[in-house]
């Protein structure tokens, strides 16, 4: 008597999505950067669109920070080191 078990697979990307854990990438406020300056490096840098950016900015502006994107620790690090090149004030949460 033979008995058949169904095997469950799993791609890698389901496995690392899986384990990954939530790290937030924040924008800051500051008196250096203009609106422009911000939504430009939001649309350049992260793919927002004009308005998505112009929100996130008033956010920024209005609330002092904002979560700008969420993902792995590696990638939120990336992102923080481009955006602070072009002089915005962003951290890891």
């Amino acid at each position: 008597m033979s008995v058949e078990v169904e095997q469950e697979t799993f791609t890698l990307e389901e496995i690392l999505a899986a384990t990954k854990e939530s790290n937030k990438l924040i924008l800051w406020n500051d008196e250096i950067n203009t609106f422009d300056h911000v939504i430009f490096c939001l649309m350049h840098y992260l793919q927002y669109t004009e308005e998505e950016a112009s929100k996130i900015a008033w956010t920024v502006h209005t609330k002092g920070k904002c979560t700008i994107l969420e993902g792995s620790y590696t990638e939120m690090e990336v992102y923080r080191k481009i955006l602070k090149s072009e002089g915005l004030t962003v951290s890891i949460e």
